[in-house]
């Protein structure tokens, strides 16, 4: 069991190592391969929309296969996809591989966190927040490596072999760790006084039946968690994509200056995540989640509202912080609380990936439409909004 705890980190190791480097590369791609911004904008859409389908036949997947297995062909697939980006000869070939990058995530995504489901009901504590925290840490140290690889013109299948070979022998290795289908078959008996485990801590985690899979489907549980989730990842989205210009035209910062709120956002993010189990197991994850969305709803009404570089900075600084918990513990809950993990996870994951897509697009037709600064407050309004319908749906005796 101690080895499966640190198994079920190393998928979302691959993960920080392959998706920065991949982002950090995008504009070395539309160079290579001449794209104009209209068709680079429809190619880095192909790998999300693969990604919601694929999860769909995810939860398939782990039902019929466990979540071990599925986790361990798609990581030990992905580095080898994210290497295809950079040797493929034409657009079109590019097209395909993005494709395949995308669904390959998307089985990847839902795996690793049925899993960490599972471990936590055979561990009886939660650990889904540290494993987060393990693609957070690792995303940043990959996005600055992605920056000195920029900086030493290191060529682009270069970079991506060079990370492929770091992220395979972890999916390998890790791999070999991850506990087998009779555990999350079988279910735990012990978890119930973690706090990690909001409801029916002794149903197995991953159920074969499709009557359980049509039972468990949209509930108004799982759509509720599903919603704050994808609240988040607007927020988060917006942050990533529009906190530099923000600050640079609303608050007047230099270039070099503005990047300071999303280094913030990321420390606090990563730094809350490795904290959020602890904090689960003794609080447990209804107050949690009310915390950290009270804290991430103040900063981002102080990223609003606030003048000034500092102010601002502070603000999207808390904001980072109080999201960080939010997503691990709704998956988990969302998990823990399902006759079947793997089909709520898929579920909850479709929504958040459709925050991921959709997000950083809306925001900016709205900042074109209505100004930064509003846009931030309309934001705002969508996370309150969310809070209030999600919050309740982490209580043990929530919707259904």
């Amino acid at each position: 069991m101690r080895r499966a705890r640190w198994a079920a980190a190393g998928p979302f190791v691959v993960l920080g190592l392959v998706f920065p480097t991949y982002f950090v590369r995008v504009p070395t791609l539309r160079t290579a391969f001449g794209l104009s911004d209209g068709q680079l904008g429809l190619l880095l859409m192909l790998p999300a929309l693969a990604g919601l389908i694929a999860m769909q036949l995810a939860g398939r997947l782990v039902a019929r296969f466990g979540s071990g297995a599925v986790v361990r062909g798609a990581t030990a697939v992905l580095p080898a996809a994210m290497l295809g980006i950079p040797l493929a000869p034409t657009p079109v070939a590019l097209a395909a591989v993005l494709v395949l990058f995308g669904a390959v995530d998307g089985f990847v995504d839902v795996g690793m966190n049925v899993h960490a489901v599972a471990v936590e009901r055979a561990l009886g504590r939660p650990i889904m927040s540290s494993c987060h925290a393990a693609f957070s840490v690792t995303a940043v140290v990959s996005t600055v490596g992605g920056g000195v690889a920029l900086r030493a013109s290191t060529s682009l299948t270069g970079h991506v072999a060079l990370v492929a070979a770091a992220a395979l022998p972890i999916a390998l290795v890790s791999g070999r760790h991850l506990l087998p289908w009779s555990a999350e078959r079988a279910g735990s008996g012990g978890a119930g006084g973690s706090g990690a485990v909001p409801a029916a801590p002794a149903a197995p985690v991953v159920a074969a039946s499709r009557r359980v899979r049509r039972r468990d489907g949209w509930t108004p549980r799982v759509l509720r968690l599903g919603a704050l989730a994808t609240a988040v990842m607007v927020c988060e989205g917006a942050v990533g994509s529009w906190s530099g210009i923000f600050l640079h035209d609303e608050i007047g910062a230099s270039w070099a200056a503005a990047s300071l709120g999303y280094v913030g956002f990321n420390v606090c993010h990563a730094g809350g995540r490795l904290l959020g189990d602890r904090l689960t197991s003794r609080f447990g994850p209804g107050a949690l989640v009310r915390a950290g969305g009270a804290a991430g709803a103040l900063g981002l009404a102080v990223v609003v509202a606030g003048r000034g570089l500092p102010v601002v900075v502070a603000g999207f600084t808390l904001l980072g912080l109080g999201l960080s918990v939010l997503l691990p513990v709704l998956l988990s809950v969302a998990g823990h609380a399902a006759h079947d993990a793997a089909a709520a996870i898929a579920d909850v994951g479709t929504l958040t990936y459709t925050g991921v897509l959709l997000g950083p697009v809306l925001v900016g037709a709205s900042a074109q439409a209505i100004g930064l600064t509003a846009t931030f407050g309309a934001v705002l309004v969508l996370l309150l909004l969310a809070l209030a319908a999600g919050v309740g749906a982490t209580r043990p005796d929530g919707d259904p």
